[in-house]
């Protein structure tokens, strides 16, 4: 198992043409989505298991979550000030999808490693790496994207490969 980050992004460039082939393969392979999805989970449980997010917060150090409208009324509750307050001071519209994010890379509520509003933290943030939802088919951009990010999605996607493709072993 790789959890050494600078080793993850080189193994991810260097591995992105044989990650986009995955892809395309497990799109059109005959396997049923939910069967797919069942293999995901299991290694995601095995691999998350493993590994202390605390060690390495690097989700909250470079991705921008999109906020819902329920994540930033919990979240200016949780912090004891207004939604208003909130957009002011911590978001800001993403231009491509126009919804809110946070203002800031990273997080603004990421102290030393560790989330300072984990209790309300949002959905998007509570659920990464999205990997234990279903139609795992329907989200490999995503998957692929989170690859270099997160050593969780990095050994189970290396995981479901091997299982995958027994050539590969």
């Amino acid at each position: 198992m790789e959890v050494e980050l600078d080793k993850i992004r080189k193994l991810s460039k260097k591995r992105e043409e044989e990650n986009w082939q995955f892809r395309s393969f497990l799109k059109s392979c005959d396997m049923q989505p939910e069967k797919i999805d069942a293999i995901v989970n299991r290694l995601y449980r095995k691999i998350s298991s493993q590994i202390d997010c605390r060690n390495c917060a690097k989700c909250c150090r470079e991705l921008q979550p999109e906020l819902e409208n329920q994540d930033i009324t919990n979240l200016a509750e949780g912090l004891g000030i207004t939604t208003a307050q909130l957009k002011e001071q911590y978001l800001a519209i993403d231009k491509e999808s126009g919804e809110y994010t946070f203002n800031e890379e990273p997080c603004p509520f990421l102290k030393s490693n560790l989330c300072s509003c984990y209790p309300f933290r949002p959905e998007a943030c509570s659920s990464y790496p999205h990997l234990h939802k279903p139609d795992f088919i329907s989200r490999l951009i995503n998957v692929i994207g989170n690859y270099s990010v997160c050593p969780i999605v990095f050994n189970t996607y290396e995981l479901l490969k091997d299982e995958l493709l027994p050539h590969r072993r």
